[in-house]
C-alpha cells in the first residue's frame, strides 16, 4: 500500500479483515422459486455492502420441515432450477452464496450447502451428521455424507466438487479460508469444522434450521464460542426462521458470529421482518494466533494423512477498493471489558489475582511485614488496598504494613493529604520521610545546577528523587524484617516509565507488574463500589481517581504530566495490547486504532502517539529483561522475561516504524 494511499489505508480489506454476511429470509415453504428470490435480494444486498460471502440457512431454498415433500421430483426438479436461476445471477454478484438445498446424486439425496460464485458451483457440501431422535427424522430422506473422499460431479451443466472434506480458499489471499457444515454437525463429539480448521479454514460457517425450545439458543451460542475457541477461528451461524412450517416446532431465525471466543455480530431473533447481518473477521489475527499456538500445529500433525485428502478448492474474488470502514465494535480499552457484568467479573479476578500472589509471597518468606511507598497516586493506592486485603486473609494485622510517603521537591499538598487519608483509613503502620535533604546533598555531590536554585531538570534531576526513595524503602524493609512491595505498572513498564535499578522499576515483589493502568483505574473504582473497606477508605479512592497522573518530580505552577510525555494511557494500552498480544504489523494497529478512537483521537495524533510507543517500548526492553516477581493478570501485554514477552534489549524499532511509513498515508483528508 503506498503511502500516499488514504483510502486503500480505510479499506477493511487491506488490514486482514474480510466481511461476510448471514441471513435468515422468510421461508416460503416448498417453493424454492419464492425462497431463491427472497435469498436473491438478501444477496445483492450483502453485495451492496462488499461482503465476501452471504450464508443462508438449512434447506433455505425448500425450508426445513416439509417431511415427505422432499421426495417429491417435482419438488428437487424446482430445486435444481432455482439453482440454475442463482448461479445465473451470481455473474453480477460479489459474494459467494452458501445456500441450503436437497441434493439428488448417485442414487441419494443429500441434505447441502451448495456454494455459487460468479457463473459456477464452487463445491456442494453434504451434511455429516443426520440427526434422528426426537422431533428429528433426517434419515427418512437424507444420505449421510461420505466420509473421507470429495467426488467430482456434473451438476446444472459443469463440473464441481461433492464432499464434506474440502476447504475453500482466495487465490490471492491465504487466510481467507474456509469450511461449511450443517447444523447437527458441530452439536456432534466430533464437528466435521473441527478437522476443517485443522485443514486450514479460518472462518467455519453452518448452515441450520436448528428449531427452537426453552434455552437452546444460549446452547447453539456456547457451541459457537467453544468452538471458536477451540478451533481458533470464527464461526458463523445462521438458523431457520419465520415463515418455516410450526405444525410441531418453532422457529427463531438466530444469527450469531464469534471469533476466537469473542461475539462479534448477532442479529433479532423472532424477527417477522429479518435483517442483513454483516460480521467484519480478522483472517490476519486468526492465522497470526494459529503461528503462536503450537498446541495447534500439534493436532494438525496427528491427522496428516487424513487432512492430506481434503480438497482445496481456489476461488477467485476481486476485493472491494476504496474506503470501507470496519463496522465491528472494537474495545477502545481492551484490558477493560465494555460489558458491566464481564467488567465486575474481570476486576474480581483481577483484584483477587493480585491478592493471591502477594498471599503466597508472604506465607514462602514466612514475612509478617510488608514495606510500601505511598505518593497519593493511582499504582502504589491500587498496591495498598491488594496488601491490607492479603493481610485480612492471612489474619495478620495491618499495623505490620508499613506505608511512607516521602515528599520530594514537587509532592502536591492534595496528593500527600490522600495517602494519609489512605493509610490512615487503612489503619496500616503510616510514616512520612522527606527526601529533600538528601536529594538536595546529592545534587551538591553530583555538582548539579539545580542544587544552585537553576531550574534543571533533567533525568539525573528526576532520578535522584526516585532513587532515593527507593534505596530507602530498601533499607527499611531490611531494618524491620520485611520485604517491599512494588507499584509500577504494566504500561509503565511497556514505555519504560520508571528509574531502573534503584528506583520504582525494582521491588522484592510487584503486585502491579501485570495490571496496565487503565484496569488498574476500573479496579480501584471496583474496590470504592465493592466497599471492601469502609466508607473512608472508598472516598479516598474516588479522590486519587480524580487526581492527575504525575510522577511529581519537578517543581512548576500546574503539576508535571505523565500522559503528556509518554502519551494518554488509553491509547497506550491499547497500542500495548494489540502489538504484545498478536503481534500485529503498526499498519494495522494505527487502522484499528483509528476505527477505535476517531470520535476522540484524530489520526495525526493517533499515529505519533504509536510512533513514540514503538519507539519507547523497544528502547526500554532492557528494563522488562530484569522484573521483579510479580503475577500475571491479564491474557495480553504480559511482559515478563519469565512468561509471556522475550526479547532482545539491543533491538531496535527500526522495522517497525519503517512499516508503519511506509504502509500509512501522511494524513487521511
Amino acid at each position: 500500500m503506498a503511502r500516499s494511499s488514504a483510502a486503500a489505508f480505510q479499506n477493511l480489506y487491506t488490514h486482514g479483515f474480510v466481511r461476510v454476511a448471514a441471513c435468515a429470509p422468510i421461508v416460503a415453504p416448498a417453493d424454492p422459486a419464492a425462497n431463491a428470490d427472497r435469498i436473491l435480494k438478501f444477496w445483492r444486498e450483502a453485495d451492496s455492502e462488499k461482503a465476501a460471502v452471504l450464508l443462508t440457512p438449512e434447506l433455505s431454498l425448500t425450508g426445513y420441515a416439509i417431511d415427505d415433500l422432499l421426495l417429491q421430483d417435482s419438488l428437487l426438479n424446482s430445486v435444481e432450477i432455482a439453482l440454475a436461476k442463482l448461479k445465473a445471477e451470481s455473474e453480477k454478484l460479489f459474494p459467494i452464496l452458501i445456500v441450503g438445498a436437497p441434493i439428488r446424486l448417485r442414487g441419494a439425496l443429500y441434505n447441502c450447502a451448495v456454494l455459487i460464485h460468479r457463473g459456477e458451483v464452487l463445491g456442494i457440501v453434504p451434511k455429516s451428521f443426520l440427526p434422528n431422535y426426537r422431533e428429528f427424522y433426517e434419515k427418512r430422506y437424507f444420505g449421510v455424507a461420505p466420509d473421507r473422499h470429495v467426488h467430482a460431479i456434473e451438476f446444472l451443466g459443469g463440473g464441481t466438487n461433492f464432499g464434506a472434506n474440502q476447504i475453500f480458499y482466495h487465490a490471492d489471499n491465504p487466510d481467507f479460508t474456509f469450511h461449511v457444515e450443517i447444523c447437527e454437525d458441530f452439536w456432534a463429539p466430533t464437528p466435521p469444522s473441527s478437522k476443517g480448521a485443522l485443514a486450514g479454514a479460518n472462518i467455519l460457517f453452518n448452515l441450520s434450521a436448528s428449531n427452537i425450545t426453552i434455552g437452546k439458543a444460549e446452547d447453539r451460542a456456547v457451541l459457537c464460542d467453544s468452538q471458536s475457541r477451540r478451533a481458533i477461528a470464527a464461526y458463523v451461524f445462521a438458523a431457520a426462521g419465520n415463515g418455516e412450517s410450526t405444525t410441531d416446532l418453532a422457529w427463531d431465525g438466530q444469527i450469531i458470529a464469534y471469533e476466537m471466543g469473542e461475539k462479534i455480530a448477532e442479529g433479532e431473533r423472532f424477527s417477522r421482518e429479518p435483517k442483513l447481518v454483516t460480521a467484519d473477521i480478522d483472517v490476519g489475527r486468526i492465522a497470526q494466533e494459529r503461528i503462536r499456538v503450537g498446541t495447534f500445529r500439534d493436532a494438525a500433525a496427528r491427522l496428516r494423512d487424513e487432512l492430506y485428502l481434503w480438497s482445496r478448492i481456489r476461488f477467485e474474488q476481486e476485493l472491494p477498493k476504496g474506503p470501507l470502514l470496519l463496522k465491528r465494535k472494537l474495545d477502545r480499552l481492551p484490558f477493560v471489558p465494555d460489558d458491566l457484568a464481564k467488567r465486575d467479573r474481570d476486576c474480581f479476578e483481577a483484584y483477587n489475582i493480585q491478592v493471591a500472589g502477594l498471599a503466597k509471597r508472604i506465607e514462602a518468606t514466612n514475612t509478617k511485614r510488608v514495606v510500601i511507598g505511598i505518593s497519593g497516586g493511582l499504582d502504589s493506592t491500587h498496591a495498598l488496598i491488594v496488601i491490607a486485603r492479603a493481610f485480612d486473609l492471612l489474619g495478620l494485622p495491618r499495623k505490620n504494613i508499613i506505608g511512607v510517603t516521602m515528599p520530594g521537591f514537587a509532592t502536591s499538598d492534595e496528593t500527600k493529604k490522600s495517602a494519609w487519608a489512605l493509610m490512615n483509613a487503612l489503619g496500616i503502620d503510616a510514616r512520612e520521610v522527606s527526601i529533600e535533604p538528601l536529594a538536595q546533598r546529592m545534587l551538591e555531590d553530583l555538582d548539579h545546577p539545580a542544587a544552585r536554585g537553576e531550574p534543571v531538570y533533567d533525568v539525573a534531576y528526576e532520578n535522584v528523587q526516585a532513587g532515593l526513595r527507593t534505596d530507602y524503602l530498601f533499607r527499611l524493609a531490611n531494618k524491620e524484617g520485611g520485604f517491599v512491595v512494588g507499584t509500577g505498572d504494566l504500561s509503565e513498564l511497556a514505555l519504560g516509565w520508571c528509574t531502573y535499578g534503584v528506583g520504582d522499576h525494582m521491588s522484592h515483589y510487584n503486585v502491579n507488574g501485570g495490571a496496565p493502568k487503565t484496569l488498574i483505574q476500573y479496579l480501584i473504582r471496583w474496590v470504592a463500589d465493592s466497599k471492601l473497606f469502609d466508607a473512608a477508605v472508598s472516598n479516598t479512592l474516588i479522590n486519587v481517581l480524580n487526581t492527575e497522573i504525575s510522577p511529581e518530580l519537578i517543581p512548576g505552577a500546574a503539576p508535571q504530566s505523565t500522559q503528556a510525555v509518554v502519551g494518554p494511557y488509553e491509547l497506550q494500552d491499547f497500542n500495548l495490547f494489540w502489538l504484545t498480544r498478536y503481534g500485529l504489523a503498526p499498519s494495522k494497529l494505527l487502522f484499528l486504532a483509528w476505527s477505535a478512537w476517531a470520535g476522540k483521537y484524530d489520526y495525526a495524533t493517533l499515529k505519533s502517539w504509536l510512533e513514540l510507543f514503538l519507539k519507547r517500548f523497544f528502547a526500554n526492553q532492557y528494563k522488562r529483561s530484569a522484573v521483579p516477581n510479580g503475577p500475571k493478570i491479564v491474557s495480553g501485554g504480559a511482559l515478563s522475561p519469565r512468561g509471556d514477552w522475550r526479547a532482545p534489549s539491543d533491538a531496535a524499532a527500526t522495522t517497525w516504524l519503517n512499516e508503519l511509513h511506509a504502509n500509512t498515508p501522511d494524513k487521511l483528508d
